[in-house]
């Protein structure tokens, strides 16, 4: 099976969905017919190692050290027969291919327990209203970190189920350590690594391997596949990409990490990638030097020295133009859906599989102080038609057998949204979806209800602080007021809302941290956040902070330049607050309110030291709500019937002594049935307009037009006849005004 590619992600990223960066790569390169194989080996070493094989010979393996260990390790390793007798029994569970088991783990005296269970009566009300798939794929999941646990303590302290070995790749600004570690032999976890690597490439015989290296916790897996490759195929030529190298390497200058790849490119990574095929195929392998090749956006080694290269005159490709993400040869029937935490939102990043997607290259907004916005990952922003979404979305579905979407974007623009939601319901595809947005005024009533029509089942978005002040210094473009209509809006249309919250941004001071989190609790409180998760602010070098300290008085603490990775900056803030002192008040609070409960608890009650009161009114949140969104459409609002043809009748109506015809336009959606009584005039028209606006048509009919047919038909007055009751009746079942 000679391809020209293999697309690699090394371990670890997800267990229960594969990151969609290799995928996105073989779909390319299929529109250049170009052959790729890819393989997420994360997700097959994650296998090899928990079967009955693999526990087998790692219980094998500690039994033959002599350390003393924990008594948690003590007690798994007495344990081990029930470990590996009941391992493949859950991997099957968790990939929903044994769902029965349910009865048993739920049972508790099927799997056995170590540390990673005493939490579990803490967290047993949490899961009062689960059902039994569920608290057993969390029992499983605990199961799993109770042998991650003995694999951290006695075979591999870098292991972790979505990241291996994070720590050498966070801020690495020196090469120095990692590669005192590649120069180590062999962790068990590289063992299990290059087992499967050498199997993989002698069937492939690429001659191009591409590393995807999304972050931190990828880059030492990443460097151990390239030393390998280079060890044992000296001729094949290595390459990395993807978000790592796109943020933390743009100023590499480490002539060392050359003894593992040959190339290092940035940002969009398909025309780079075509350049660095060109000389690998037929047509390329008898032109001149190596050297003398044109690449684009990247990194080599040339004469000794690290070489920056972006010479080719190939231009990127438009997003119409990269091809539909190519999910084949990933053991997608392989992977394991987990329930780690309890977090809703956190829980849909791990259970169950998705097909990723993209709507729009970059953020239509790009403003944020805080994002790297510099980047062009972020700065070129470039959508993708809504039929062409679709179009890739029944590709994917057919391919996968999967109808659930996440679609990755920075900020989901919801012009794009509404295009798309109106395409779902058009082309009838049932589909599951979710995405990140900004938490703009655009996001109406309506809209929400056309996007939950569509599948939307979720959103998550950056509130950051819930400050009014310091959300203009971020220049995020929201108000708290703001945010809190669209996430009720959200909300009552059945779409879980998940806000991402930060602290410690500079010059924010502790009452504005305490009267951030009083914000979020009115939120909760109210209903309308379902999830969230705070951050603490951290400066990176490709954001207006991190480019302009000065204007945000703050100060970094050096301008050194590493040789090797280079992010995130240490600063000092001082107009601000000890803002570490705050982290496990606000998340130990926010996991309570997520549960519904505390809601009373005085803020203090968080914090084991003493906090300024809020300034926050306890009726702030709730006042803004009283706003109401505005009715009145523009000339130029879309209107859409998401309903279905009513059922019509007539009778004749006597009114002070003159009789005229009656139109009862009776109606059935999936609940119940309603009914509305206009003139006969008015109902006929009104019968023949709702088939005109149905989301079955392409036409997508403007509130000026259907003015227009209104009048053209003899009537007065629409205004008048939109906004009465009989039409106000609709606008509660699927009359929207977008």
């Amino acid at each position: 099976m000679n391809k020209t590619v293999f697309a690699i992600t090394p371990p670890f990223t997800q267990l229960n969905t594969p990151y969609p960066a290799t995928a996105y790569i073989k779909g390319f390169l299929n529109t250049k017919n170009i052959s790729c194989f890819q393989a997420d080996l994360g997700i097959e070493v994650i296998l090899a190692l928990f079967s009955k094989r693999g526990l087998t010979e790692l219980f094998g393996f500690t039994n033959q050290k002599a350390e003393v260990f924990s008594e948690n390790s003590q007690r798994i390793i007495a344990l081990q027969e029930d470990y590996i007798q009941t391992i493949d029994a859950v991997i099957l569970f968790l990939q929903g291919k044994n769902p029965t088991l349910s009865h048993v783990i739920c049972q508790e005296n099927f799997l056995p327990e170590a540390s990673r269970f005493a939490q579990l009566e803490d967290l047993e009300w949490a899961f009062g209203s689960m059902g039994m798939q569920d608290k057993a794929k969390h029992l499983a999941t605990l199961y799993l970190e109770d042998i991650s646990d003995l694999i951290m303590e006695c075979v591999d302290p870098h292991f972790g189920f979505s990241r291996y070995a994070e720590r050498l790749g966070r801020s690495a600004n020196s090469f120095d350590e990692l590669y005192a570690v590649l120069q180590q032999e062999y962790s068990y976890i590289d063992k299990i690594l290059v087992k499967i690597l050498a199997e993989r490439i002698t069937e492939i015989q690429p001659k191009l391997v591409v590393i995807s290296v999304p972050f931190p916790g990828n880059l030492y897996s990443a460097f151990r596949i390239g030393q390998w490759v280079k060890q044992n195929y000296p001729t094949t030529k290595v390459a990395m990409g993807g978000g790592f190298a796109n943020t933390e390497l743009r100023s590499l200058s480490d002539a060392r990490v050359f003894e593992f790849f040959d190339y290092v490119s940035l940002d969009d990574g398909e025309a780079p990638l075509e350049e660095i095929i060109k000389p690998l195929t037929p047509k390329g392998e008898s032109s001149s030097q190596e050297s003398t090749i044109s690449l684009k956006r990247t990194f080599i080694l040339e004469d000794g020295e690290v070489v920056y290269k972006n010479n080719s005159l190939l231009k990127d490709y438009k997003q119409s133009e990269v091809g539909t993400p190519d999910y084949s040869d990933l053991l997608l029937d392989k992977y394991i859906s987990v329930i780690e935490i309890v977090n809703p939102m956190h829980r849909m990043w791990s259970d169950g599989r998705w097909n990723k997607l993209t709507m729009a290259h970059g953020c239509y907004w790009g403003k944020c102080t805080f994002c790297d916005i510099s980047l062009d990952y972020i700065k070129i922003y470039e959508p993708i038609a809504a039929n062409l979404l679709c179009d890739r979305m029944e590709e994917m579905i057919a391919q996968t057998g999967e109808n659930g979407f996440h679609f990755v974007d920075e900020a989901a623009p919801p012009a794009l949204m509404r295009a798309l939601a109106l395409e779902i319901l058009r082309r009838k595809l049932t589909v599951t979806w979710w995405t990140n947005i900004r938490f703009e005024k655009s996001f109406s009533r309506d809209l929400c209800q056309l996007l939950k029509a569509s599948g939307c089942i979720a959103v998550s978005g950056g509130l950051e602080v819930a400050s009014d002040r310091l959300l203009e210094l971020i220049q995020k473009g929201v108000t708290v007021a703001q945010v809190a209509q669209v996430t009720r809006n959200f909300t009552e249309a059945g779409i879980m809302v998940h806000a991402y919250l930060m602290y410690g941004f500079p010059t924010q001071t502790a009452q504005e941290t305490i009267d951030s989190l009083e914000m979020v609790r009115q939120m909760f409180e109210i209903g309308t956040l379902q999830s969230g998760f705070w951050h603490q602010f951290a400066m990176t070098v490709h954001s207006p902070v991190g480019m302009y300290p000065e204007q945000f008085s703050v100060q970094k603490a050096s301008n050194t330049v590493g040789t090797f990775a280079n992010n995130d900056l240490v600063f000092s803030d001082p107009k601000g607050t000890d803002h570490e002192a705050f982290s496990f008040g606000l998340k130990k609070s926010l996991l309570n309110y997520m549960h519904g409960i505390c809601f009373e608890y005085p803020l203090q009650e968080w914090f084991d030291f003493k906090i300024p009161r809020t300034r926050v009114p306890k009726n702030y949140i709730e006042n803004a709500l009283l706003e109401d969104d505005e009715i009145i459409l523009k000339p130029t609002s879309k209107v859409v019937w998401l309903g279905k043809k009513p059922l019509v009748n007539y009778t004749n109506t006597t009114k002070k002594g003159q009789t005229f015809q009656t139109a009862n336009l009776t109606f059935h959606d999936k609940k119940e049935t309603f009914s509305i009584k206009l003139n006969q005039a008015q109902g006929d028209w009104l019968v023949e307009m709702m088939d005109k606006i149905s989301t079955k048509n392409k036409k997508v009919y403007t509130f000026q037009e259907i003015k227009a047919d209104y009048e053209a038909a003899g009537f007065e007055d629409f205004e008048l006849f939109f906004y009465n009751k009989p039409v106000n009746v609709l606008r509660d079942y699927g009359l929207l005004g977008l």
